[in-house]
């Protein structure tokens, strides 16, 4: 059977999903590492590494710096409230990805409505606000820390409008996908 226009592009998004997906779970366990590099200046311990051992490679090297700032992020908290904003949405993102994939393995089967994608997209729109109500969490956070308006000028502030946004149309699109499978499953039983 000749796949349509619509399943070769959504083999195509598939792909790239499971790149996303797969970027996403190698990059999370470094977060709270990376933040404390950043927020202590710990790329120089880093280029120092490399330049001491030049025969050992740069991501193992890395990987031992990072996590060498894994636990001293928690004493602080700045440090600790962003590492743990971005630990919650690296997360989220990623179980939005997945559900994403097993959307478009449904569309891929010529299938695409089954109330289980209705359930997919529910799960990505409660994922979505829950990135969205972290987001507003740490602006009201870096409100009090700062005691200024500054954090109204943040790409947090920006993600709390998004994200509820993207949660809204998921939950839309739940809807329809319910609807679908339903209008489908009557049609099914009329002969």
């Amino acid at each position: 059977m000749e796949k349509t226009n619509v399943q070769k592009l959504a083999k195509i998004l598939k792909v790239l999903v499971t790149i996303t997906f797969v970027c996403n779970l190698i990059i999370l366990p470094f977060v709270p590492g990376l933040v404390g590099i950043g927020a202590e200046g710990g790329m120089a311990l880093f280029q120092e590494a490399v330049e001491e051992n030049p025969f050992v490679p740069a991501p193992f090297l890395l990987f031992l710096v990072n996590w060498q700032y894994w636990w001293r992020i928690w004493r602080e908290g700045y440090t600790g409230v962003l590492a743990l904003f971005l630990l919650i949405c690296g997360t989220c993102t990623a179980m939005i990805l997945w559900q994403a994939r097993k959307v478009l393995d449904t569309i891929l089967d010529g299938n695409p409505f089954q109330k289980k994608n209705g359930e997919s997209m529910k799960r990505a729109a409660v994922c979505c606000f829950v990135i969205s109500a972290a987001a507003l969490l740490r602006t009201f956070w870096r409100f009090w820390y700062y005691g200024s308006i500054a954090p109204l000028f943040t790409y947090n502030a920006l993600f709390v409008p998004l994200f509820a946004m993207g949660g809204l149309l998921c939950m839309v699109m739940s809807a329809l996908f319910r609807q679908a499978a339903e209008l489908k499953e009557e049609n099914d039983l009329t002969i």
